[in-house]
């Protein structure tokens, strides 16, 4: 496999301070209001197909919300999309899992993006604004490792495995050269200095899946279970992933997690887990594609939820991983609307859309798992 490369690496961290807002790219062309709420589509959405092979709905003016995680993967999305297809406006704004959710069961938005899937009630809730007595459903697009990236001055390499992470997060462990570190790393000159630990302030996928692995391979460490919201006492907070990264980068001692994408983009360092592996596995497209190769589809009929070990010990698979899901409704999404989201969807799901991803930072997906999904969205109205 070859590394990211040189020229790679300077668009992404151009690319930082673009995605850290709302991502909005704009074309010559009709603005529908956007929504999953409305009638039945069931009338012919009337389709042309771009010269780049990509099939265009009906003029539209799309938004999505959510998901700080895939801001890097809907930049790329958009611009080659509108390129493709200049008669729809696609916006999305990265405010968080959390938010996206929230967005999208109160109407706002025609999907949202989340590094985790909703709660029973919430799909409950989704039964008001999905007409034709549908819900909503999760289509998982992009996966990616979640690095703990730090900032400790002349410490170059630094491996942690997943108690040490808890106690560090959850303020027991204090100091950089605490006995749990130095056996992880011995021969390296840890400083005396205390450990600034940030997590997200935001309602949060990229928390929830982290808490998910320090809940699942530190049990008796983390005491918190998992959730969006982070529920450990001390440490820093930050909003969203680029505000996270940005209060590592700028403040000497500091650890935190975030997407892989946003470290790079930043040139943090990031730390090598300890899985119990014969090695420490570093934070990579391809060390996360292995771990995410083995996850399960545990949604119920065919709601593609998928399940992730977080606690493999599998040599290479790195184990800090999550997937972000497009939320649409299963029927009665909005006409106005969803001639176009169903358009953008079908691209990003396809060949186009999924190729290059690593090089954004983001990991592959099984081929089941992918093949899946495009088929549900065909299905989907």
């Amino acid at each position: 496999m070859k590394p990211l490369r040189k020229s790679r690496l300077r668009a992404l961290a151009a690319g930082s301070a673009v995605v850290s807002g709302a991502l909005l790219l704009t074309a010559c062309g009709s603005s529908d209001s956007s929504g999953p709420s409305g009638g039945s589509s069931t009338a012919a959405a009337p389709t042309t197909t771009a010269a780049s092979g990509v099939k265009c709905g009906k003029a539209a003016h799309v938004s999505g919300s959510g998901s700080t995680a895939q801001e890097f993967a809907m930049k790329f999305w958009i611009k080659n999309y509108m390129r493709a297809c200049p008669g729809t406006r696609i916006s999305y704004e990265g405010n968080g899992s959390g938010a996206g959710q929230t967005d999208f069961l109160e109407g706002r938005t025609a999907f949202a993006g989340s590094d985790s899937a909703l709660s029973d009630a919430q799909i409950t809730q989704s039964k008001s604004v999905c007409s034709n007595s549908g819900r909503a459903v999760h289509l998982p697009m992009v996966g990616g490792p979640i690095a703990i990236g730090y900032n400790v001055p002349g410490l170059r390499k630094l491996v942690l495995d997943a108690s040490t992470l808890a106690k560090i997060f959850d303020s027991r462990i204090t100091k950089w050269n605490d006995p749990a570190i130095a056996k992880l790393n011995p021969g390296a000159k840890l400083p005396s200095t205390s450990i600034r630990a940030s997590h997200r302030s935001d309602s949060s996928g990229t928390t929830d899946n982290f808490t998910s692995y320090l809940s699942a391979a530190a049990p008796s460490a983390w005491p918190h279970g998992h959730s969006k919201d982070w529920k450990a006492k001390g440490g820093q907070s930050a909003k969203g992933s680029s505000g996270l990264v940005d209060q590592v980068k700028k403040t000497t001692d500091a650890i935190g997690y975030v997407e892989l994408s946003y470290a790079i983009a930043r040139g943090i360092p990031t730390v090598a887990i300890d899985t119990g592996a014969t090695t420490p596995v570093d934070a990579s497209v391809f060390t996360a594609s292995k771990a995410i190769s083995t996850a399960k589809i545990v949604g119920t009929g065919d709601d593609l939820v998928l399940k992730l070990d977080y606690a493999t010990k599998t040599p290479g698979a790195y184990p800090i991983d999550m997937v972000t899901y497009e939320i649409v409704c299963d029927k009665g999404n909005k006409p106005a609307t969803w001639p176009a989201t169903k358009a953008f969807l079908t691209y990003i799901a396809g060949v186009k859309g999924q190729q290059d991803l690593s090089f954004q930072g983001y990991a592959t997906l099984p081929a089941a798992i992918v093949n899946q999904v495009r088929s549900k969205i065909n299905s989907l109205s």
